[in-house]
């Protein structure tokens, strides 16, 4: 297949660029920095200048496609909701001219707040639309399907790990590293699900190849890690103590990302593994972690 990728230097974008090219696909990996434009060739991928702003490029790489997987996002979170209305929009374009074609779409939800406390599954419903998280491209999505669109959704875990990771472990590692101190929340028994990005990555072509049809479906490896354990190699590592703290002073330390300290989110991906013969092959997040690739200044 000839596939349409937004978000193809991102963390996770670039592995799926490589898993496809390995499987044989080609990619059209849409690109907005041109310093990033040799890296995204080099890894063996025609370049697609545009951006999610750009909604007539969407729809240019669309048409050219056999499918599309739609990772770009951008993650500033003091623009959060600007940035899901341009989400929105950016996956409505690219339905557009999927209407009718049979050809598949992927976008790219997540797991962490479909249903805290509880264990979510594949058929665990997206959560409402609400202005406290105004992200849902599962909504959008939704929307696209009714009109006649081939589409589905893969909830990635909290964590997309691995040696270069620029996501929440390495905020966590930070805010130690410069407050002196690795926290969890209360007993820290709350639980993070998580995912090598390499194993995310292939997720999204086999939902691909089976058409966008089946899902949504889990990118989870580790179905909860408790995020004391999490706290506890990050203080050895970096030689800091780890302690409890209050709500409060999570609030402190922690700042916007406390919520996500504190969540209670794990994850099953048991009817992924069933649906795409799906087996994760890379490390735990622990294992993973604790290297001291993740702890370099």
């Amino acid at each position: 297949m000839r596939v349409f990728v937004t978000g193809a230097t991102g963390w996770v974008g670039a592995a799926v660029v490589a898993d496809l090219i390995a499987a044989g696909h080609q990619v059209l990996g849409l690109c907005r920095a041109p310093d990033k434009e040799a890296a995204l060739a080099a890894a063996g991928a025609e370049v697609h200048h545009g951006s999610l702003q750009d909604l007539e490029s969407l729809k240019r790489g669309a048409e050219q496609a056999d499918g599309v997987i739609h990772l770009a996002f951008n993650h500033d979170f003091t623009n959060f909701a600007q940035n899901g209305a341009d989400e929105r929009r950016a996956i409505a374009a690219i339905g557009e001219v999927l209407v009718g074609s049979d050809r598949p779409l992927v976008v790219t939800s997540g797991v962490a707040l479909l249903a805290p406390g509880t264990l979510a599954t594949e058929q665990t419903p997206t959560r409402p639309e609400s202005e406290a998280f105004p992200r849902n491209p599962e909504a959008a999505a939704a929307a696209l399907r009714a009109s006649g669109v081939r589409v589905t959704a893969v909830r990635l875990a909290p964590s997309v790990h691995g040696h270069g990771d620029h996501g929440f472990v390495p905020r966590l590692i930070q805010l130690a590293r410069e407050k002196g101190v690795s926290p969890y929340v209360g007993e820290g028994l709350n639980r993070w699900p998580a995912v090598h990005r390499v194993d995310a990555a292939r997720v999204f072509r086999l939902a691909l190849e089976r058409g966008a049809e089946g899902g949504p479906f889990h990118a989870v490896a580790d179905e909860g890690v408790a995020f004391k354990a999490i706290a506890e190699i990050i203080g050895r590592r970096l030689g800091v103590p780890v302690v409890s703290h209050t709500e409060a002073a999570a609030a402190e330390h922690f700042g916007w990302f406390a919520r996500f300290a504190a969540v209670d989110c794990p994850a099953s991906s048991t009817a992924t593994r069933a649906l795409l013969g799906w087996a994760p092959t890379q490390p735990g997040l622990l294992a993973d972690l604790d290297h001291p690739a993740y702890f370099a200044a």
